[in-house]
């Protein structure tokens, strides 16, 4: 790694750690009863904090979007920390070495220096194909580049002005705010947040799961040292859900189908000696027929800046978060009052009442809603769930009295209205792509009869995925699951055990229901893939933490006896066991190698230098673009197909150009009218000759500028730039581009 690229990594780095440090203690008073007080999670609670409080206020024209106003936000909210361990603080003090030399305090420098060597590790990695080109990482640069902009919110969309982002696009702003603090140049900070989340993945498993475990030894009163167990079965779900694929791997095995439908195993050559036979990583992510099912490490490799990936740092702090609830003791939750959630929290320093703990989740699922939207009500789901399970267990009541007798209907109304009131500054500006649901394989009466309320019934709409598929994609998991809930058939369940149960029951069901319905959006052909891909990517991650909390709690239980046939059925478990992890944690040899080209060829970290090769002359124009133009007056360049080099002046620089990728727009708008219009005016603006037809375009569109390079004479053949001159003036020109 060169210098430059290495002091990027340390800048960046102790912005995160400035940032969780001066939200670390809200976040001990959070995760008070975990293990390592929830170190790691500081960070991206601090990051949610401050972006959001920065989003409201500049929504609501309070402040401006600037450094300055950032680092006034994090002063404040540091003095506010302050102020409260002030008046919180104790007479007793402890030494140095009780403060330094604690199982805790060892256990947060572990975490950190795992953060670190992760952040680094991936970004040495992107150094190796930093470009962001290909795929949708333009329409993630545009929007991360719009926002750094914008001065108030909503951001204005690149590709349709005047009109704001009509995407899920609260992740991109959290990466806006951490470019903005470390005041390093965006193609830098694109590959530095994927850096990022990588390393939250991996060191938020390691933290969550590590925690869970250990909380289950206490429980169980293990008097072996807990810092071991917790470091391994840590490490293990780091790994797992970070850097891991699915059994679709075992093809390399066999020799490869001959077509795009994939083939079961049984219809194909068994062939070690030839291994990989031609694998194609991305296969594992479009097996199932005209759907997508990525997972965590795909979506690393691929590098798209998207919202499922920037809100895995949120998931995993709403999973730490509830599970911090689930083990409340019993002085932390009281029955006396059933008005409330729960009547408060344990002292620490004053009483919490739990009521701002539910709220506070509110909070969080709005950021979720705002960073991928369906994340927000699919987890949503899962908090009302877990509440349920709570109340299960500190009132002990059957299922339905749980619900009847205990306060869960009010919180599912707090939770449900605090996640309404803290999105609501998005929501004003958000229009969802989907109205619809779709029903997979309706018969022919609802068919006929074509929509009933929010349900669409349509013909030609029945592909259900084969159970070979299923069982592929899946099958490490159903393994560790089915073997926890057997283990555990006739053993006393623990509180971790039973929020694992809920995990598994609510995972697969996030599997199921794509097989029944589809949220209906543009795609007719791919209609289940949206659904299917929002669903399961969050059944992968769920899996891949109880995937190892079963292999560690199977391997607690698991004995050898004399008796030779259990010893040899515990032999086959492990065996079986054992392969199974080997298949699924090659997927990043396939990946990283194939994308990475092996790690040959190290490029840096500057996520624009492919354009010095590919468009050399808007390199230089780019460059001059962002040094000379302030704020977000409208450029026009040639518009495009979506996936296309189109509209890479807007994507590099967040200038809003009239239209861009076309069928982008057209999901973001929800119809294609939108489209066609503007197309048409772009093309005639580029070849009229008649000044005043030109002017008239110019002003209907508020354009500042005019861009005319490669792109621009290719698309539009008889392109006539005199006209521009007339009108205006040129502000740049060299290696043929023009900017008037």
């Amino acid at each position: 790694m060169t210098i430059n690229d290495f002091l990027s990594v340390i800048t960046w780095w102790t912005v995160l750690l400035s940032i969780g440090t001066i939200f670390a203690p809200l976040n001990t008073f959070l995760f008070r009863n975990f293990f390592d007080k929830g170190y790691i999670f500081s960070k991206v609670l601090g990051a949610g904090i401050l972006s959001y409080t920065i989003f409201l206020l500049a929504t609501l024209h309070i402040v401006a979007f600037t450094q300055f106003s950032l680092i006034g936000i994090l002063i404040f909210f540091a003095g506010l920390e302050c102020f409260i361990i002030y008046k919180q603080r104790t007479k007793k003090r402890k030494s140095l070495k009780e403060f330094f030399f604690t199982p805790t305090t060892v256990l947060i420098i572990v975490e950190e220096f795992l953060f670190f060597t992760a952040l680094l590790f991936w970004a040495f990695v992107r150094a190796h194909q930093p470009d962001i080109h290909g795929l949708e990482k333009y329409m993630d640069f545009g929007f991360l580049n719009s926002i750094l902009r914008s001065s108030y919110f909503p951001a204005q969309d690149m590709w349709y002005p005047p009109y704001p982002i009509n995407y899920y696009y609260f992740g991109h702003l959290v990466t806006a705010v951490l470019t903005k603090l470390s005041d390093i140049p965006s193609p830098v900070t694109f590959n530095l947040m994927l850096a990022t989340l990588f390393s939250f993945t991996f060191v938020g498993a390691f933290s969550l799961i590590g925690n869970i475990w250990s909380f289950f030894l206490k429980k169980k009163d293990i008097k072996r040292r807990i810092l071991l167990p917790f470091l391994i079965s840590g490490i293990l779900a780091g790994f797992l859900l970070s850097s891991s694929g699915n059994l679709h791997t075992v093809y390399s095995f066999f020799l490869p189908y001959q077509n795009d439908y994939p083939k079961p195993l049984w219809d194909l050559k068994f062939s070690p000696t030839t291994f990989p036979n031609a694998y194609w990583y991305p296969n594992a992510t479009r097996y199932i027929y005209h759907t997508i099912h990525e997972f965590p490490l795909y979506s690393f490799v691929v590098s798209d800046l998207h919202g499922h990936v920037i809100d895995i740092p949120f998931v995993l702090l709403l999973l730490a978060l509830l599970f911090s609830f689930v083990i409340y003791t019993k002085e932390d939750i009281s029955s006396t009052n059933t008005l409330l959630p729960f009547a408060f929290a344990k002292k620490l320093g004053n009483h919490i009442p739990m009521l701002i703990l539910w709220i506070f989740i509110g909070w969080i699922l709005a950021i979720m809603y705002m960073t991928n939207a369906l994340d927000g009500l699919i987890y949503l789901l899962l908090s009302i769930l877990t509440c349920w399970l709570i109340y299960k267990k500190y009132f002990d009541q059957s299922f339905l009295k749980t619900i009847i007798k205990t306060p869960l209907i009010t919180t599912t109304l707090i939770l449900f209205i605090s996640f309404l009131l803290f999105s609501l500054p998005f929501s004003l500006f958000f229009k969802s792509f989907v109205s619809e649901i779709g029903l997979v394989c309706p018969p022919q009466f609802l068919i006929t009869i074509g929509k009933i309320g929010p349900f669409v019934f349509e013909a030609n709409h029945c592909d259900r995925s084969p159970w070979w598929q299923l069982l592929t994609l899946y099958g490490f998991f159903t393994f560790w699951s089915l073997s926890l809930i057997v283990f555990l058939t006739k053993k006393k369940k623990e509180v971790t055990d039973s929020f694992m149960f809920l995990l598994i029951g609510f995972a697969y069901l996030l599997i199921v229901i794509p097989e029944f319905f589809y949220l209906r959006d543009i795609y007719t052909t791919f209609y289940r893939a949206n659904t299917m891909f929002k669903l399961v990517y969050q059944s992968f991650m769920i899996l891949s933490l109880v995937s190892v909390y079963s292999l560690a709690r199977i391997f607690s239980l698991l004995k050898f006896s004399k008796n030779i046939f259990k010893s040899l059925g515990s032999l086959i478990f492990i065996v079986i066991g054992l392969l199974l992890f080997i298949l699924v944690s090659i997927y990043p040899y396939f990946a990283i190698g194939s994308y990475y080209d092996n790690l040959k060829h190290y490029y840096g970290l500057n996520g624009t230098s492919y354009l010095q090769t590919l468009y050399p002359e808007d390199a230089s124009a780019i460059e001059w673009i962002q040094t000379h133009i302030t704020n977000q007056p409208v450029m026009l360049e040639a518009q495009g197909d979506s996936y296309t080099d189109y509209e890479r002046i807007s994507a590099n620089t967040g200038l809003p150009t009239p239209l861009g990728w076309t069928v982008h727009e057209w999901l973001w708008r929800g119809t294609y009218d939108v489209v066609p219009p503007r197309q048409s005016d772009i093309q005639l603006l580029y070849q009229t000759t008649d000044v005043e037809q030109a002017k008239l375009l110019i002003q209907k569109y508020h354009i500042s500028y005019v861009y005319v390079g490669g792109l621009e004479r290719e698309k539009y053949p008889t392109l006539s730039e005199e006209k521009f001159a007339t009108i205006g003036r040129i502000v740049y020109q060299n290696n043929g581009v023009t900017i008037y």
